[in-house]
């Protein structure tokens, strides 16, 4: 069922909602921001007003929801910029923090409007850029729909949907249709992501692999990284990365038995959340706990190091020979195997792998075991790395080439929206 301006009545239902719940936006992000979830400085660019002006020429426009998604499009931002002025949009305080300090300096960076029609329409009248690239999965109805009638270039890349949330869609197909083919082009992670997007009416839908196996490898300060490592010495090491609730109370059990057979060992759990860092610690109960929020060293009678800090993946992933990767034991899909894995660290996971299926794949199957799924299996596959370091360096060379394997995507997605500008020039 369609409305009489042409848009089904799902969206209909959509744009009254926003247009209804707009005058409490300034109250909600207040209280967002203060609780630390917004920037309150710059708290005007949600609401679609921003202080810089637009550069003169061509802009393509590139908005990545968080940290991941922002991380992902660096390299593709380095080759936009040969072609003109970039502007970088993401929605989280932690990732205009990370791409502070990691984007170029002539990239342009924003928060991204609520989706809202007024916020939307003063943020694309100010910037009117000429290309717009949506990373992952980034469907906003208003920007879509408010881009699309000013005629702006559509591109959806790195594109990813589960199962879970395509068949979701599919309960609405008359709106999933005339979003999903406001798209010039999709280009998904692989072909069964493919297939899903042009069930939902997407037009062209390309497979390009996966922006985050081009990626440069995870920064960290050199002198933080040698303080580390003299603090923990020779002591054995256990490293779990991006833990949800659920998996804490996994790793502490293998925690356990590897310490019965490595009186020594260092277990550093590094939250995906840092606010969780209080509840880690509580978990620990007896064990002798430190928290790298509070700037507690790590001693010799230091158990568990909670490193519920942001930004600092890379010093974690670059102490260990091998990790267990976090979002896998829950069911949330995993996070990014190919992070640790070009720091040639190899990888632990439990069985949700859904959100880089590909990736965890080609790096298991590199290293030829890796795959857990519960304490017992952490801690018997740790153990036997403990015991062979030549073992657990060959992984993680193993696990480099496995992630190499999954490279590229950057050329062919640069390749594809350069062949959508010429076609439609």
């Amino acid at each position: 069922m369609s409305s009489p301006q042409g848009l089904p009545l799902g969206l209909m239902l959509y744009r009254g909602f926003t247009f209804l719940a707009a005058p409490a936006a300034r109250l909600i992000l207040r209280s967002r921001a203060a609780r630390g979830k917004e920037d309150e400085a710059r708290l005007p660019e949600r609401l679609g007003f921003s202080g810089k002006p637009r550069p003169a020429g061509r802009l393509v426009w590139i908005h990545g929801a968080s940290v991941g998604e922002s991380l992902a499009a660096l390299p593709l931002i380095e080759k936009l910029l040969y072609d003109g002025n970039v502007l970088v949009t993401s929605g989280t305080v932690a990732s205009a923090n990370v791409m502070s300090r990691r984007l170029p300096v002539s990239v342009i960076h924003q928060y991204v409007p609520l989706d809202t029609q007024k916020a939307v329409n003063r943020f694309l009248d100010h910037w009117k850029p000429d290309a717009a690239l949506f990373v992952e999965s980034e469907i906003w109805p208003n920007m879509l729909l408010g881009a699309q009638a000013r005629g702006i270039r559509l591109a959806l890349i790195n594109a990813r949907i589960s199962e879970r949330s395509a068949a979701g869609w599919r309960r609405f197909p008359n709106s999933a249709k005339r979003l999903f083919s406001a798209f010039d082009v999709v280009l998904a992670q692989d072909e069964e992501i493919a297939q899903r997007f042009r069930g939902l009416g997407a037009r062209d839908v390309r497979v390009a692999g996966s922006l985050k196996a081009d990626a440069p490898p995870l920064g960290s300060d050199h002198g933080l990284l040698e303080a580390l490592k003299a603090q923990i010495g020779a002591r054995p090491l256990l490293v779990a990365a991006q833990t949800h609730p659920g998996e804490d109370e996994t790793v502490l059990p293998a925690h356990d038995m590897l310490r019965a057979r490595f009186p020594d060992l260092l277990t550093i759990i590094v939250p995906r959340h840092v606010e969780r860092g209080d509840d880690i610690a509580m978990l620990c109960g007896t064990r002798n706990s430190a928290r790298r929020s509070l700037g507690d060293k790590i001693h010799a009678g230091t158990e568990v190091y909670i490193a519920d800090t942001m930004g600092e993946l890379g010093l974690f992933y670059r102490l260990a020979r091998f990790c267990f990767i976090g979002g896998t034991l829950v069911p949330l899909g995993g996070h990014n195997p190919l992070e640790p894995a070009v720091l040639h660290c190899a990888i632990m996971a439990g069985p949700h792998r859904a959100s880089a299926a590909k990736a965890y794949e080609a790096i298991l199957k590199a290293q030829s075991f890796g795959s857990v799924a519960s304490s017992a299996d952490i801690a018997e596959l740790a153990g036997r790395l403990i015991e062979n370091p030549g073992l657990a360096a060959a992984a993680g060379e193993a696990a480099a080439r496995g992630a190499a394997s999954q490279s590229g995507a950057v050329a062919t997605t640069v390749a594809a929206l350069e062949s959508l500008r010429h076609a439609r020039a």
